[in-house]
């Protein structure tokens, strides 16, 4: 009988396609939760934009139609991501958030402006 050293072609075989099915199902979980991540820097950055803006509110009984003006105050977005103000009246503002890693899009307004993108409700914000 022959001594055996290492491993015979078949069992190589078997073990390198686990190994790239293992690796193909990580990679896609991989993707959403990096697609979740994002999704929550869109809505932290939101929140803190509509805190940033009832603030110039208050102080100029109109709301800021660009992120600019917030930022003189203090107000910084996250790497990469970016607002557009879509509306900003002295009754309400509508605000898109986007971020250059993903495709999706963040939307808020409150009330006085119109909806915009998904959201429906009023201070309520609403991605896809």
């Amino acid at each position: 009988m022959r001594k055996r050293n290492g491993f015979s072609f078949v069992e190589l075989l078997v073990a390198f396609t686990l190994f790239t099915l293992l690796a193909g199902i990580a990679v896609v979980q991989l993707g959403s939760v990096r697609q979740r991540v994002f999704t929550g820097v869109l809505k932290s950055d939101l929140r803190n934009f509509a805190i940033a803006q009832e603030s110039f509110h208050y102080d100029n009984d109109v709301y800021a139609a660009d992120t600019t003006a917030l930022q003189a105050r203090g107000y910084q977005l996250s790497t990469g991501t970016q607002i557009t103000v879509n509306e900003a009246t002295v009754a309400g503002w509508a605000a898109t958030a986007s971020h250059s890693a993903t495709s999706v899009l963040c939307y808020m307004f409150v009330p006085g402006a119109a909806p915009v993108g998904l959201a429906t409700t009023p201070g309520v914000i609403a991605c896809g």
